[in-house]
């Protein structure tokens, strides 16, 4: 199954049925009258959150959508059949946005939450409608009126209350499996991890929260090196950022250096993503001896000049793992209670969502363009010699994802 968390669609209403003209014709009736009746109205095209979906494959190779269309009225005052409406199934977190305009139609982000995309058009009238005192047979009747279409586009970004952040091989899918029944993919080289993962971390019986681990960053990301900075999208939503630095690097490089490349490609990305709070995570503590990661841990916060929570652990011993779990949880409580019990917290944090999605909509927007222009064999100045095939963000085809049950 493919990971697809953009797709672009058609989506066409129902026309609404048209009006009937017809008159009554029994025995022994004279003039018995108008009596053709109305049409049906068309159906619409509905969009629903739906929990069990986190993908949206099934609109990839499949763009084009119609509502049934509206039943012509009928003879006997019989009014056509109304059409049926089209429900398109999304996972939690889609935002539907007109292509044309780049308005954003709603935003799908609670299961079962159901957003009318195009309405279904007006029945016509048949011609009982048009009789009067002084036209007892009227020939007159309206054809139904034509549905709306939109062309929209879809982005979905995943929920979670935690984002990991960090450049490959930092530890974040080690992370996310020390701390909650996940099992992502590890292994000793970069870009193992290719899509999103999600685990829930339980704290406590009636506690728990959602971490999101996305593909590493590396220095260049926001110019398209790596695998880009399309993920990035799927932090908008977190409420608590973890940057997680390798302390242990296997080609020696310097941990401050790395955790300053991804500080720079996130401000790059959005600035008021990175106001977001953040806290420091040290990673494979295990592999350094006491005086040395005293040392590095030292490095990396007068590099960054940190003034937040710094955490020093070992994914893969959870040395230090429960401990910041349990404060994770309390920091998403005590936010929660500011947030009911303090107005100027809650507008504060609203105008920083919005900042965020803007600046990544902007951000995402700029390489849609980037992939047209590149379609359409127009080349700008800049993108004179580069001729690499490698695989990139914008290709066409995204990772595949192979699920294997042990």
């Amino acid at each position: 199954m493919k990971f697809v968390d953009e797709v672009s669609i058609k989506v066409k209403a129902g026309d609404g049925g048209n009006g009937c003209m017809s008159f009554r014709r029994e025995k022994f009736i004279e003039n018995g009258g108008p009596n053709g009746g109305d049409g049906g109205d068309g159906g619409s095209v509905y969009m629903v959150a739906d929990e069990n979906l986190n993908t949206l494959v099934d609109y990839r190779y499949t763009r084009h959508f119609e509502a049934q269309r509206g039943s012509n009225g009928g003879s006997t005052d019989c009014t056509g059949k109304k059409g049926e409406d089209l429900i398109l199934r999304v996972p939690v977190g889609t935002t539907v946005i007109d292509a044309g305009t780049q308005e954003v139609i709603g935003d799908l982000v609670k299961a079962g939450q159901k957003l009318m995309v195009v309405q279904g058009g007006w029945h016509g009238l048949g011609n009982t409608r048009f009789k009067s005192s002084t036209n007892r047979a009227p020939r007159q009747t309206t054809p139904g009126k034509p549905g709306e279409q939109r062309d929209l586009k879809l982005e979905m970004k995943v929920l979670a209350d935690v984002g990991l952040l960090g450049l490959p091989n930092a530890g974040k899918s080690t992370f996310i499996r020390s701390v909650s029944a996940a099992k992502p993919k590890v292994a000793d080289y970069p870009f193992t991890t290719l899509v999103p993962n999600l685990g829930v971390v339980s704290v406590d019986r009636w506690k728990s929260f959602v971490v999101a681990d996305i593909p590493g960053l590396i220095e260049g990301a926001s110019e398209g090196a790596g695998l880009g900075i399309r993920f990035l999208k799927h932090l908008a939503r977190t409420r608590l950022l973890l940057h997680l630095v390798d302390l242990a690097p296997l080609d020696e490089s310097s941990s401050a250096d790395a955790a300053e490349v991804i500080v720079n490609e996130l401000v790059r990305f959005s600035p008021s993503l990175a106001e977001r709070d953040r806290w420091l995570v040290l990673n494979k503590t295990d592999m350094l001896m006491d005086d040395e990661r005293d040392e590095r841990v030292k490095d990396v916060v007068e590099r960054l000049q940190w003034e937040g929570p710094v955490y020093v652990i070992s994914a893969i011993s959870k040395q230090g793992t429960e401990q910041l779990s349990r404060d994770i949880m309390r920091y998403l409580e005590d936010r929660a209670d500011r947030l009911a019990a303090d107005p100027a917290y809650r507008d504060e944090l609203a105008d920083l969502d919005q900042r965020i999605e803007d600046e990544a909509r902007a951000q995402l927007q700029a390489l849609d363009d980037a992939r047209a222009l590149r379609r359409t064999g127009v080349k700008s100045v800049h993108d004179i010699g580069d001729d690499d095939d490698d695989w990139d963000e914008d290709d066409e085809d995204g990772a595949e994802i192979i699920y294997v049950r042990d």
